[in-house]
């Protein structure tokens, strides 16, 4: 029984510091070509909003990309997982979903 109540701690430890929510921003466009030229341009110091305002076929564009809050099950799977799996500050992408391709920024999580 001891092992179990070791892992069962473990794993409770490992829920409380879990992500529950993403503050994001996306640019979504159509090839992974687009996305991934964005994305060098961001590299290079370019903002992300004025990038998604400019290139993001998704309405979010006109807020420069930003969706707000959202927890787990509220995206499409391929972009929640590179959205919770991903550090505030990071741009992650080029992510495929059936909608297009995403460059995700993590505004913040908790």
């Amino acid at each position: 029984m001891g092992k179990f109540y070791s892992y069962l701690y473990k794993v409770i430890i490992h829920l409380s510091v879990m992500v529950k929510e993403v503050n994001a921003a996306h640019i979504l466009v159509k090839t992974e070509k687009e996305a991934a030229d964005i994305r060098t341009k961001i590299g290079s110091g370019e903002k992300f909003a004025d990038l998604a305002k400019k290139h993001s076929t998704c309405p979010s564009r006109k807020k420069g990309g930003d969706l707000g809050w959202f927890g787990r099950g509220q995206m499409v799977r391929p972009f929640e997982t590179a959205a919770f799996d991903a550090k505030k500050g990071d741009v992650v992408g080029p992510v495929k979903t059936e909608f297009g391709w995403h460059l995700i920024l993590v505004k913040d999580q908790k």
